[in-house]
């Protein structure tokens, strides 16, 4: 220290000085973007300055002192997780998740929604994507699809099964001129998806409501629906019958019922026998607030027991590896583009490093970065699980209420 300061105790305090104006500089530069943070349901979160307001802005259910309470509550649902393989694949682990699906996927949400809005966009689900298309029209094709297939009418009434901040539901809408009803347990997700419907000038054929997807029935009476879709929705729930059923409830005899859902594929290899499997499987429910992944025949019975006809089921991803088609976890580990670089595997580091500083100067809440390194580690299992070809998040399936 001597050598570098040259024994100058003068020039050492206004390092110190210097340091400190810097970081009180940027601390009141961040304190008004974050003051000054506006949504728009045409695009989400800015590159930099909006960053200030991940976990923390107008809109947000958890106060500031409530994120590190949150993940840490979390966390302790998935105990073991990541540290030895099998641990989190107990009966015991998966029933107590089971058992606090509610509060596990409310809390998940309330600490992630910022963050899939800042790296994926409003439609938080993946998609089968040709060469030649970008992510967002692969995106838009996925949804649009569901809508053909479910024969959804600018006459119709629709259910949206988990609806995220309502960015599907918008673009369904816009394609078909449907009434659409969003349902998500998570109240943060309704107050933002409710903006976003307004700025778009469609709040009176949009709207998402609080409720489980568990207990639809006691949202809406039988017979509701002319039709209804879940994107990667029913991943997180506890009881897939239940929720089904609830689903055919709410439907008029003869409804579809449409859907992507995340699986696991003994199909193309998944062996529940391999540590490295269970491993990636570990990893992806962890990193998404899932009791447990299921398989596409647990699924399809799940219908079928629900009162639901299955008319057509495949994985969408089934050609993933195909010469014609970029793989739909090439997004999270692939090449530089600017407009998608925060979805990037270098994206997601740097968004690391900034919600690293902005935690360090108390813009943004204890905690965050604990949610950023989450979603850090299951983006690498999610990959690794696509590569391999053991899990798929776009099992489709087609069923009618019979």
């Amino acid at each position: 220290m001597d050598t570098f300061f040259g024994n100058n105790a003068e020039n050492s305090g206004l390092l110190v000085v210097g340091t400190l104006s810097a970081l009180i500089g940027a601390h009141l530069v961040l304190s008004f973007i974050l003051r000054s943070f506006k949504r728009d349901g045409y695009k989400s979160f800015g590159f930099v300055g909006d960053a200030a307001s991940l976990l923390s802005n107008s809109d947000s259910v958890l106060g500031r002192d409530g994120v590190k309470g949150s993940i840490e509550g979390y966390e302790g649902l998935f105990s073991g997780a990541r540290k030895q393989v099998g641990t989190t694949t107990t009966s015991e682990s998966i029933e107590k998740r089971e058992k606090e699906y509610a509060t596990m996927v409310n809390s998940f949400y309330d600490l992630v929604t910022d963050f899939y809005e800042w790296g994926w966009g409003q439609s938080f689900h993946f998609a089968p994507r040709f060469k030649g298309e970008t992510f967002e029209e692969s995106i838009y094709r996925a949804e649009h699809y569901l809508a053909l297939r479910s024969n959804i009418k600018p006459t119709s009434k629709v259910l949206d099964v988990g609806c995220g901040v309502g960015g599907p539901m918008r673009n369904i809408q816009q394609f078909t001129g449907a009434d659409i009803t969003g349902v998500t347990i998570n109240e943060y997700q309704v107050r933002v998806g409710n903006q976003y419907c307004a700025q778009k000038g469609i709040d009176d054929k949009c709207r998402l409501i609080q409720g489980d997807f568990q207990k639809l029935p006691e949202k809406f009476k039988a017979g509701t629906f002319d039709a209804a879709y879940a994107i990667e929705a029913t991943c997180h729930s506890p009881d897939r019958k239940v929720c089904f059923s609830g689903v055919n409830h709410c439907l008029k005899k003869g409804g579809l019922f449409v859907g992507y859902d995340w699986i696991v594929l003994p199909e193309t290899g998944y062996d529940a026998k391999n540590p490295d499997h269970v491993r990636i499987k570990e990893g992806i429910e962890v990193g998404n607030g899932l009791p447990t992944l299921a398989t596409s025949k647990e699924v399809i019975r799940a219908l079928e027991e629900s009162g639901f006809e299955v008319l057509e089921s495949f994985d969408a991803n089934r050609n993933v590896h195909s010469e014609n088609e970029i793989p739909w976890y090439q997004t999270l580990y692939g090449s530089f583009t600017l407009s998608g670089f925060r979805m990037t595997h270098l994206g997601r580091i740097c968004t690391h490093a900034l919600v690293s500083t902005l935690e360090f100067l108390r813009i943004a809440p204890t905690g965050s970065v604990r949610v950023s390194a989450l979603l850090n580690a299951t983006a690498l299992d999610l990959v690794e699980g696509g590569k391999e070809e053991i899990f798929t998040p776009s099992f489709f399936f087609l069923a009618r209420k019979k």
